[in-house]
């Protein structure tokens, strides 16, 4: 079945059955080691794994790992530019859940990012991000506590698809034609705009159905949360671009209304709801004009079709969410892309799942991860309907590989999410506990070390931070 690679003897696949795993107490779990640090990280947080599953389940469940290659290591096995061997490729797709360390985008050998390829060739569609922070991790924040978001961000479209033309290319001067002279004028919202011609294009494709499946997979997520933390955001920036942001928006109420309906309840019903409630001789008029302060400004005939929309409301949700009812359902909101980068920081406990394009999403996982305490205790997964993949989240760092002192928490912290997807949620919260003990407990790598107050002059070791997690177990 492989070339150059021999899965393990014993142990199962994982399969799936409508998008959720099917997991044995045996699978089979390949692994990358990466680049880089990864010759450090993965060794650690294997041991992590191992010990987390032993002391959760004793021997009743245990993991088969499965290495396979990607990265300048795959190159030095299966020659040079081979970065992402059909055999890795195959592994991942027969055994279903896979772990990954950091890796290199390579120089040559026409891959422009072996993350991006293996998420794209897997139709891994959803970037799951949770930021939460662990007390004593040094971060620049004054309440960095009160963040505990989980972000969705899609992983297949936007600028992950996008089509690209140079300034001054022929393709790319044709297409600025055949807009300025026809595409554009032949749209009213459009006219008097005109593309430079000196200007690169750029396309990026926002799609239903790649829109729907993810906000589908953040609800279903939200669903097992507990009951204060049931609450999807919708991420976006359709003040501005309408038919691309906007309608991830418009889709992902759609999906709502359509799927979720006894599940679900949107910020403007819950409004709506809310005024019903308290005031119960409340009129169409007046419950609009709560929930629409510009109401006496409007046109006469958009005050009517609010009335309208309140009327729906009421005679479709009264039944089934009035009355409170709406207070346990889960909460889905939108806000644009900038106000939440603003939001995340100035009231973070706000906030639950936020569910994004790919490049509003990018940003803010990052931003989200830097407050609590840096890409370094970051973990990160993607997942699709038949795969799923969880890796670190930061880059190789090659001047610290093979020193045993880099911080392992994004690689231990990304398998606290697989064993979570896996239904072991005994060691998951096993790792959790010791991470969080050893924190508490000043045992830190450098990275750590340095930014507490006061410093810890005695650094460990990527290995004994490890160890330290495990002794911490309870």
């Amino acid at each position: 079945m492989y070339e150059k690679i021999t899965a393990p003897e014993t142990g199962s696949r994982i399969t799936f059955d409508h998008g959720e795993p099917v997991v044995p107490d045996d699978p089979i779990i390949p692994f990358i080691q990466g680049d880089g640090t990864g010759v450090d990280i993965w060794p650690a947080s294997q041991l992590v794994f191992d010990a987390a599953v032993e002391a959760a389940y004793g021997g009743a469940r245990r993991i088969n790992w499965f290495k396979v290659y990607a990265g300048d290591e795959a190159c030095g096995v299966y020659g040079t530019f081979q970065y992402l061997p059909e055999d890795t490729l195959k592994a991942i797709g027969h055994y279903g859940v896979a772990i990954k360390g950091p890796l290199t985008t390579p120089v040559g050998g026409g891959i422009r990012s072996l993350n991006v390829a293996l998420r794209q060739i897997h139709d891994l569609y959803a970037c799951v991000r949770p930021c939460h922070y662990y007390p004593g991790v040094p971060s620049p924040h004054k309440h960095p506590e009160k963040l505990d978001v989980i972000i969705y961000r899609e992983n297949t479209e936007d600028i992950y698809l996008g089509i690209e033309w140079r300034q001054g290319s022929e393709i790319g001067d044709r297409l600025i034609h055949l807009l300025n002279t026809d595409l554009i004028p032949a749209t009213p919202e459009h006219k008097g705009k005109k593309i430079p011609l000196d200007s690169g294009i750029g396309i990026k494709p926002i799609s239903k159905t790649g829109s729907q499946r993810l906000v589908r997979r953040a609800i279903k997520h939200a669903l097992r949360l507990p009951p204060q933390k049931q609450q999807v955001t919708l991420v976006h920036k359709g003040n501005i671009m309408k038919y691309t942001e906007g309608a991830f928006r418009d889709w992902g109420y759609d999906l709502v209304k359509a799927e979720f309906r006894a599940e679900c309840v949107t910020e403007w019903e819950s409004w709506i709801l809310s005024n019903k409630e308290r005031h119960p001789e409340i009129s169409l008029e007046e419950n609009a004009r709560q929930i629409e302060p510009g109401y006496d400004g409007l046109m006469a005939d958009r005050q009517a079709q609010l009335c309208q929309e309140v009327q729906m409301v009421l005679e479709t949700l009264w039944e089934s969410h009035g009355n409170g009812q709406w207070k346990q359902k889960v909460l889905v909101n939108d806000r644009i892309a900038d106000s939440i980068f603003q939001q995340i920081q100035t009231r973070p406990d706000e906030y639950s799942i936020l569910a994004t394009m790919n490049l509003n999403g990018d940003y803010l996982s990052d931003a989200a991860a830097a407050i609590a305490g840096g890409l370094g205790m970051a973990p990160g997964a993607n997942i699709g309907d038949q795969c799923a993949i969880f890796e670190a989240t930061h880059g190789t760092a090659p001047k610290h590989a093979g020193l045993d002192r880099i911080n392992p928490g994004s690689v231990i912290l990304s398998g606290v999410m697989m064993l979570e997807y896996m239904g072991w949620q005994e060691a998951a919260d096993l790792i959790k506990q010791g991470i969080s003990a050893a924190i508490d407990n000043r045992e830190v790598t450098y990275d750590l070390a340095r930014l507490m107050e006061p410093p810890v002059d005695q650094p460990l070791k990527c290995s004994e931070f490890a160890r330290a997690i495990v002794r911490h177990f309870k």
